[in-house]
């Protein structure tokens, strides 16, 4: 009886251990003193809020909710505020989490003001997202300074003025999204420099005017989305065939007057929408050869017979794609006289 005492004593006192040794190693702090400093600032900066009330004495920061560490050198390198109360502008300290590779604040309907220029420092940032907050001013400039921007999102807010050219500098972005704010002026020029190889430019519900650059002919696109503004001129630059992914492009609801019948269409073209501008001529034979997963050219002064043939997908779209031109006829449309 003594010897099973003794068994349970020497049993309790090892899973005492384990789970002390446990505990010290959980326990341990990782996160770097200088980041979490810079935290305590940010959170007083944006009142304290709710969201961020882990933000605290009691556990090791790099546990704290909205943001994470490196493994490796446990430094802050994502900050993430999403859906929160937070109110006020984006705090200047951002700037100062130096190891910092993205800087996401999304959905704060009250996050205003500008984007501080001290977000310039920080030099490894790859993603920028504010999108969806109620952020006003220009698109700054600066913005160029940080040269390893991959994906840019400034989606769903306020900012106006003309789009900086500075932003085709960015030698490595891929994603620029700026629709859905009040933008005006033209598209600048020096976009043509862009150089990713599948290119998403999203521009959509502004108020640019204007005609397409030219130079757009050398970027590699994988989405165009400049639907919703002022926009003249024509789109022919847009779709160069050599794109070496599925294109898609939304040119609807602006002003463009071009004779579609001379468009070179690519044939990794898989969605496309003209709808509500001053197009004319013919649709493109080559069109009927496209695996088209959508199209819209309604609403234009388009005529001719509806190509038929190659991938037979022309015919698979109703006719509210096609409705609303001066003379277009021919499946799904009434049959030509």
């Amino acid at each position: 009886m003594k010897k099973h005492s003794r068994i349970l004593s020497l049993l309790s006192l090892s899973l005492s251990l384990l789970i002390f040794s446990l505990l010290s190693k959980t326990s341990k702090a990782y996160c770097n003193s200088h980041d979490k400093k810079v935290l305590f600032r940010i959170k007083e900066a944006l009142g304290n809020p709710y969201v961020l009330a882990s933000w605290t004495n009691d556990h090791d920061c790099c546990n704290w909710y909205c943001l994470e560490c490196d493994p490796n050198t446990h430094r802050v390198n994502n900050l993430f505020i999403t859906n929160s109360d937070i109110t006020g502008p984006i705090p200047a300290a951002v700037g100062d989490l130096p190891y910092l590779e993205i800087l996401e604040f999304h959905k704060n309907s009250n996050l205003t003001g500008g984007i501080p220029k001290e977000i310039t420092k920080l030099t490894r940032l790859r993603m920028l997202w504010l999108s969806w907050n109620n952020l006003t001013g220009p698109v700054p400039s600066f913005i160029s300074q940080l040269k390893n921007l991959e994906y840019v999102n400034l989606a769903f807010n306020q900012f106006t003025r003309p789009i900086p050219s500075e932003l085709s500098s960015l030698p490595k972005l891929g994603y620029l999204g700026l629709d859905r704010n009040k933008l005006t002026g033209q598209i600048p020029e020096s976009f043509g420099n862009f150089n990713a190889t599948d290119f998403y430019l999203i521009l959509s519900h502004n108020q640019l005017t204007g005609p397409i650059p030219r130079s757009l002919f050398n970027v590699k696109f994988a989405k165009i989305d400049f639907s919703r503004n002022h926009l003249v001129g024509d789109a022919y630059m847009l779709f160069r065939n050599n794109s070496p992914s599925d294109l898609s492009v939304d040119l609807s609801r602006n002003n463009f007057t071009y004779d579609f019948s001379k468009t070179d269409i690519p044939t990794r073209l898989v969605n496309l929408d003209v709808n509500h501008n001053k197009i004319y001529g013919s649709i493109p034979q080559q069109l009927a050869n496209n695996e088209l997963q959508f199209l819209n050219v309604s609403y234009n002064r388009l005529c001719g017979q509806i190509p038929t043939g190659g991938t037979g997908r022309l015919q698979e779209f109703d006719e509210y794609s096609y409705f609303h031109n001066k003379c277009l006829c021919g499946a799904p449309l009434p049959a030509c006289k």
